[in-house]
């Protein structure tokens, strides 16, 4: 896995106080302590620890001026010894409550969703954003804008922009970034679908600039379809190839032959797209991209090698044998090592395709809008999926084992939505000690009320159905809902506002579903960051937990299931991340995963 620095953050925390937190890496030892430094520029920095911190990774500062600007470092202390001290954060006087990144937002343009790798392998994290203009649905005509994808640092420096060109529809369902390091260089690339006159940030075209595709409804039913690799750094295209899976074996089928395919001919279910990264063997990380839930389902997996895309396997529910996969697919899918082999299968809705993309099991319940997979009940060996049920049936709400898909208990739809449908959201945290593990909760289709993981309904009232946060200092998840962070009440059964970046000018993404730009353990210790865009496009916003905790866990970014999730936490209807182990109350302390990181490299300051 990549290398991670120490991500020291600071922020004001109260009048005289800084809140100081940085990371914990799988390498560090168990016993391992730290020093926190502060300093003005060029002045003699001062230690304020009286001795080594050993039980969090956190220091409340009280005796700062506000009217100052301080720089913090850390340094690990292990048998006495200090080790290498950590870069230094800039705390600048009269500090907001967030971290700002200006943004070269295109005219006409809203930042929309966001992911976050190390593009230049120094150990921090670069943003890697989708910005978004006109857009539509796959079930809309239309014309759009081209997707645009750009990458800053978190300073703010611009570092590059891609432009994918008229011939790739604008939607949520069509461009799914996937950035990793695909090759183990240390530095990551970024993945994505391209066409004629796809642009790279040096300014070279891809296939033909004087090719429109688009019919006169503004979809592309025709012309070629590649996928390209770019160098994070520098945005310039590495390998292209054609893409897999394509629409059809013709570069210009006919309508008929595209409803012979795909049930229409309009490319609704032809052009849901969706991908991931995962190690399929255990060690290299693999791109997966992915066409089809509806109906036909296509799953395509390819290495990086020597700058050279190369395919290892294609799953194709039309083959032979695949049938009971075929329309099991949701709005998106999670990465996790399920059956404990150390590879990593993809959860695909409601199937799974093992890691030598065989097909592992089907539910058979079918498509949905939400999907959760970690160790929700830390009772049962392995892990757990909560999923809901699109079609209005006796599945509604359904919780299965992860590895054979057993469906361990489900709830029927009670009373259809407008268009007959079951549950559109689902989510399952643990936000109730009194129960072990996580508590899961839908919304719609008249399944009400909150259930235990053995699938009681322990609370007729629920807290918001999207996402979750770790924010503040307990193991249970906090609500992420739009712009609020809320805690759940649960002997009230209602909720406590904790932060609410609208107060800051904040707005969600995504229009009801109420995204954020991202939410991810970006740095600091091992809670969560709310990445959210200004209402005037203009800005990102980071807002980071200022609240002290007594838990001591390593970086979340250093879970494989979790960092996998962060890839494709931008793909269609987002989802929160999960760990590959039970968070929450009750927990035990999280399993070292073997990883190797890739290289080490030399502090700036």
């Amino acid at each position: 896995m990549e290398y991670l620095d120490r991500g020291v953050v600071a922020s004001p925390a109260a009048p005289g106080k800084v809140f100081v937190s940085w990371r914990l890496l799988v390498t560090d030892d168990d016993k391992i302590g730290f020093n926190v430094y502060r300093f003005v520029a060029g002045g003699k920095a001062k230690k304020l620890n009286a001795k080594p911190i050993t039980d969090v990774t956190s220091w409340v500062d009280n005796k700062v001026d506000s009217n100052e600007t301080y720089h913090y470092t850390v340094t690990p202390v292990a048998k006495g010894k200090e080790g290498l001290q950590s870069n230094a954060f800039e705390l600048k006087a009269h500090a907001k409550a967030y971290l700002s990144i200006a943004l070269k937002t295109p005219a006409g343009y809203a930042p929309n969703d966001a992911s976050v790798a190390d593009l230049d392998g120094d150990g921090e994290y670069e943003i890697i954003l989708h910005q978004t203009g006109r857009g539509k649905d796959n079930s809309q005509a239309g014309f759009t804008d081209p997707p645009i994808i750009q990458a800053y640092k978190l300073d703010g420096t611009f570092l590059w922009q891609i432009n994918l060109g008229i011939n790739i529809r604008e939607g949520a369902h069509y461009t799914q970034m996937m950035v990793y390091d695909l090759d183990g260089d240390g530095k990551a690339e970024i993945a994505l679908k391209t066409a004629d006159g796809s642009m790279d940030a040096k300014g070279n075209i891809i296939g033909d600039s004087s090719k429109d595709w688009r019919n006169e409804r503004g979809y592309i039913l025709s012309g070629p379809e590649y996928l390209t690799v770019f160098n994070g750094l520098t945005g310039e295209a590495l390998n292209t190839t054609d893409y897999t899976p394509p629409r059809h074996a013709k570069l210009n089928p006919t309508t008929e032959e595209l409803k012979a395919a795909w049930g229409d001919g309009y490319g609704n279910r032809m052009d849901r797209f969706l991908a991931c990264v995962a190690y399929l063997d255990g060690v290299h990380p693999s791109l997966i991209m992915c066409r089809g839930y509806y109906t036909r389902t296509i799953l395509a997996a390819w290495d990086f090698k020597n700058n050279k895309l190369v395919k290892r396997w294609v799953f194709d529910t039309n083959d032979k044998g695949n049938e009971k996969f075929a329309g099991q697919g949701n709005h998106n899918l999670t990465v996790a090592d399920v059956d404990g082999d150390g590879r990593d299968e993809i959860v695909y809705g409601q199937m799974t395709i093992d890691d030598n993309g065989k097909g592992m099991y089907s539910t058979g319940i079918g498509h949905a809008d939400a999907l959760h997979v970690s160790d929700l009940d830390p009772s049962r060996p392995g892990l757990e999926v909560f999923s809901i049920q699109e079609r209005f049936d006796d599945a509604g709400a359904n919780f299965r084992d992860a590895k054979t898909g057993e469906v361990i208990w489900k709830k029927a739809s009670v009373k259809a939505g407008g268009d007959g449908e079951g549950p559109g959201r689902a989510l399952a945290l643990d936000v109730d000690p009194r129960y072990p593990g996580f508590e899961c909760w839908v919304a719609g289709a008249g399944i009400t009320g909150m259930f235990d993981n053995k699938g009681n309904k322990i609370a007729e009232k629920t807290p918001a159905c999207n996402m979750g946060i770790f924010w503040d200092g307990d193991v249970l998840s906090e609500i992420l809902n739009g712009t609020n962070i809320s805690k759940w009440d649960y002997t009230n059964s209602s909720t406590i506002k904790l932060l609410d970046a609208k107060d800051y000018d904040c707005v969600s993404n995504n229009g009801t579903k109420a995204n954020p730009v991202l939410s991810a353990d970006i740095f600091g210790d091992w809670r969560e960051e709310l990445i959210c865009r200004t209402k005037d496009n203009q800005e990102l916003r980071i807002f980071s937990t200022t609240i002290p905790t007594d838990k001591k866990f390593y970086t979340l970014m250093q879970d494989p299931q979790y960092r996998l999730s962060i890839v494709w936490q931008n793909v269609a209807y987002n989802q929160p991340p999960h760990t590959s182990f039970f968070i929450g109350e009750g927990m035990k302390q999280p399993p070292k995963p073997a990883i190797v990181v890739h290289k080490e490299f030399k502090i700036k300051n």
